[in-house]
């Protein structure tokens, strides 16, 4: 009998609808050319759920969705709702609550596609962030006193404790063995003024990498470092490791040398539980429904999920399909693709089945 994957759908806001039925579109042509069935099921939560019942998240979302095998997203961001609050109520609370710890960003440049690096082509830029996604100046331990005055105090602390940092690390040093390209994991940190944190972190690191990993090597670069060689030298990189924000400032560097965030995808992974793919680029509302937007990013991001849930051949599948479509766009940019949002995702999924 085959096996059934029931995946969560949330479409959410702007272009995230648009983007979210090609990329279902696909993992249905992938499935049925692989063995094994996909069921969707659409969940509302965005900002016009919001704006309609000032509700972000039902108390029983987190219990509903954990129910699933995967979470698939599409965009979160409203014009009309005030920035953070639906970020902070729907991903921060997912991710938290799901315990999904691992942000696993890859930075793949495909063919055709263009790169504002100099020189640089498909063969140079291929590597994956692995971002440690729930402890950090994230969890928001701080806070504000004399609020409006001249004395007013801010605070947000950047915490983590050794569990989570070996955590990370494991599934970092594991992921570039499975990848089996380079064999490195670079950490990248900030050690010479972030001393309490990064040195927990770059401890941590050489302690598994020696008694664990010993087949695959160490780097250690600050983040400003790994900023420069990023843009210089991207093809030094295989796997990369870093912390919360650190994660979140080099993915963004790396999604715009691939080709911008039309390419991007991005998955929230708890490795025992539910995990939440999503393309990284915003709801881009100026585009809702003209059928401009570029699909690609949540297309991969569904090729991600399947990766994830062990259907390798399927995610190579729709990985190969994508690699055959990228030449074929004038751009990666949305309104510019030269083909509509519906096209794109017709000749992956034709290329997948």
């Amino acid at each position: 009998m085959s096996k059934t994957y029931r995946i969560a759908v949330l479409p959410g806001d702007g272009t995230g609808p648009e983007v979210t039925a090609e990329a279902v579109k696909v993992l249905h042509a992938a499935a049925g050319k692989h063995g094994f069935s996909v069921e969707t099921a659409d969940f509302d939560f965005g900002g016009d759920r919001y704006l309609r019942t000032g509700e972000v998240l039902p108390a029983s979302a987190v219990s509903e969705l954990s129910a699933f095998d995967a979470i698939l997203l599409g965009a979160i961001g409203h014009p009309d709702v005030k920035p953070g609050i639906l970020e902070k109520g729907i991903l921060l609370r997912l991710r938290f609550e799901l315990d999904q710890y691992i942000n696993l960003r890859p930075v793949k440049l495909y063919p055709g596609v263009e790169t504002p690096l100099k020189d640089k082509g498909p063969e140079d830029i291929d590597y994956v962030v692995v971002r440690e996604n729930t402890g950090g100046l994230y969890t928001g331990v701080g806070g504000v006193s004399m609020k409006g005055t001249a004395h007013e105090v801010a605070v947000q602390s950047m915490v983590y404790n050794r569990m989570q940092v070996e955590r990370c690390l494991r599934y970092a040093f594991a992921y570039a063995r499975k990848r089996d390209r380079k064999r490195t994991l670079a950490l990248c940190g900030k050690t010479n003024v972030l001393t309490h944190v990064y040195d927990l972190w770059e401890r941590a690191f050489h302690e598994i990498g020696e008694a664990e990993f010993p087949d695959i090597r160490r780097d250690y670069y600050h983040v400003d470092a790994t900023c420069m060689w990023m843009v210089k030298n991207p093809e030094w990189f295989d796997v990369i490791v870093t912390g919360n924000m650190f994660g979140d400032i080099i993915t963004d560097l790396g999604a715009i040398t691939q080709g911008g965030m039309g390419i991007a995808a991005g998955g929230n992974i708890n490795p025992d539980g539910v995990g939440m793919f999503e393309p990284i680029g915003g709801s881009a509302p100026k585009y809702t429904g003209k059928n401009a937007i570029n699909p690609l990013a949540a297309i991969c991001a569904a090729a991600m999920m399947l990766d994830t849930l062990g259907e390798e051949a399927a995610a190579r599948a729709i990985e190969s399909a994508v690699t055959a479509v990228t030449p074929t766009m004038k751009s990666m940019a949305a309104g510019r693709m030269g083909v509509t949002t519906t096209d794109v995702g017709d000749k992956v999924a034709q290329g997948v089945a």
